[in-house]
């Protein structure tokens, strides 16, 4: 899977560009206009392609973005998956409750991580040591609430409720719960 920093990298680069093209047409719209009362420069056949051409980049960079979500393949496969392994995690009074004090996952292998809230709605997201997260996901109690992953390098991850449930909620932060070790 790719690395959801380098997803978020190459989609703040198209996005700023895009909005950059946005702004300076309604900059220069706005400049040309307010000069004179009237631009002569400023056609309406001309502004409206302009509009036309950003809706169409707009569009198309939703439709290129798409493709580079990394866990895209595995939401929409998701039936045809089995996972590798499947860690049962319980969510109760503001603590996380492991299966174990760590979680260890080899390298390329799939994980579930199986998620039941016994009171309240809570958050699960796994974040790395610089706090960028690498994935969340809503844990709502009686309904199922699991997540597959497949970790591309080996590192260590920490788990934190990513909803607010509370004043508690702010501590509920599980330091080191997850290792991804290289898989040789």
């Amino acid at each position: 899977m790719i690395d959801s920093n380098i997803v978020l990298t190459g989609q703040t680069i198209a996005y700023t560009l895009y909005v950059l093209a946005i702004i300076s047409l309604i900059a220069w719209f706005a400049y040309k206009v307010t000069r004179e009362g009237k631009s002569n420069l400023v056609k309406p056949a001309f502004f409206y392609s302009y509009i036309g051409l950003l809706v169409v980049t707009g569009v198309s960079l939703h439709i290129i973005t798409y493709n580079t979500i990394p866990w895209s393949p595995m939401d929409l496969n998701r039936a045809e998956i089995t996972p590798d392994k499947v860690f049962n995690i319980t969510v109760s009074n503001h603590k996380f409750l492991l299966p174990s004090e760590k979680i260890i996952i080899k390298n390329h292998e799939k994980a579930l991580f199986n998620v039941t809230s016994n009171d309240l709605t809570y958050g699960f997201g796994l974040f790395r040591d610089d706090n960028s997260m690498v994935f969340q996901m809503q844990v709502v109690p009686g309904h199922k609430n699991d997540i597959i992953w497949q970790f591309d390098k080996p590192g260590v991850y920490s788990i934190r409720s990513t909803e607010y449930s509370g004043p508690k909620g702010v501590a509920m932060i599980e330091k080191n719960a997850v290792e991804v070790i290289d898989s040789n």
